[in-house]
């Protein structure tokens, strides 16, 4: 803990200079990781071949030093060990066989995840083991809303339509497979804190897409049961929420939730967030991930005004979303001298 800078933050510290670490920080903007890739066959294969995840998990932390080191693996990893079919279509993005009716969500089960599960866990355990004593290590799942959202349409979409219809037309049947999610993703994050993760983030991508009702339905009561038994569970372990896109919402989420973490979209106004949510817990953003793809005079500005404005409480420096895939590597050194320095 004394060299562990990141939990130190989480815990409520305020440090002369932030942690940082980056989503997705483990991509395809990496030599690398392409080669890894390559070598797997398929982004599932690799999510479920534990000594190509963890090489993976370390190569940002190798080249970068970063404070934290968050899991390769999927949010989809979840509807897949449940038995839901998922398949990454090149160029595409992920699909799945929809879930629509009552029938489809039936053949799913909690009895099924033991073997997807526990390869995730042993990737856990071979990153804690190659992790240097001073970094953190993050576990992480795809929030049960956003991963309904891929379930039942089987596929990204741009609005979340499917679900959203779903939901408003058989809530009791939504309500089945939020509650399925609920439970399979506490036990996945169990697994994953057993095998090492000292942190624990929650993604909901399309948290955003939401009227304040169903935000509440669907994005606040769910993560908030999840957090409760993890809590219960692992009194020690903080875990950071990330409802993408809540605007507003996001302080609800906070009041709401027992987080110990915030992690803030780029569309978060910088004083808003300091005001409603950084006296509450500590915050996580919120760089455009697009002015780190440009890097120059607007990276700098970009990291300064998170700097300049958030240093007085505590906060870990971060994107406000995954980083793009086209991000020069040089831009990611310039970021980290920037914070660093």
């Amino acid at each position: 803990m004394e060299d562990k800078i990141f939990l130190k933050v989480l815990q409520g510290e305020v440090l002369p200079k932030p942690p940082i670490w980056l989503m997705r920080q483990a991509g395809r903007y990496l030599d690398e990781y392409r080669m890894v890739r390559d070598q797997a066959g398929s982004f599932l294969n690799l999510c479920y071949a534990p000594k190509m995840a963890a090489e993976v998990t370390l190569q940002p932390i190798r080249r970068f030093g970063f404070d934290a080191s968050i899991l390769f693996a999927d949010i989809l990893v979840v509807p897949d060990a449940l038995g839901q079919e998922v398949r990454f279509e090149t160029g595409e993005g992920p699909r799945l066989n929809p879930i629509e009716t009552a029938e489809a969500l039936a053949k799913l089960s909690a009895s099924k995840v033991d073997e997807k599960f526990d390869s995730v866990a042993e990737t856990v355990s071979l990153i804690r083991d190659g992790l240097p004593s001073e970094t953190t290590l993050i576990g992480f799942c795809g929030a049960p809303w956003t991963v309904a959202t891929y379930m039942v349409a089987g596929q990204g979409t741009v609005n979340q339509q499917p679900a959203r219809e779903l939901a408003y037309k058989d809530p009791e049947l939504f309500q089945e497979m939020i509650d399925l999610l609920v439970e399979v993703s506490v036990d996945y994050l169990s697994r994953q804190v057993k095998a090492g993760a000292e942190v624990l983030q929650i993604f909901d991508s399309w948290a955003g897409s939401l009227p304040e009702a169903e935000f509440e339905r669907w994005v606040i009561k769910p993560t908030q049961k999840m957090v409760s038994q993890l809590r219960a569970l692992f009194p020690h372990v903080p875990v950071i929420g990330f409802p993408r896109g809540a605007g507003p919402l996001y302080e609800r989420y906070v009041s709401e939730i027992d987080i110990q973490g915030v992690s803030v979209d780029e569309t978060m106004p910088l004083e808003w967030v300091k005001m409603h949510l950084q006296s509450k817990v500590t915050v996580q953003g919120n760089v455009d991930a697009f002015a780190l793809v440009a890097g120059g005079a607007a990276l700098d500005e970009a990291v300064d005004r998170v700097i300049n404005c958030w240093s007085d409480g505590p906060f870990v420096f971060n994107l406000g979303h995954g980083i793009n895939q086209f991000t020069p590597v040089a831009h990611v050194e310039q970021m980290i001298a920037r914070v660093r320095g």
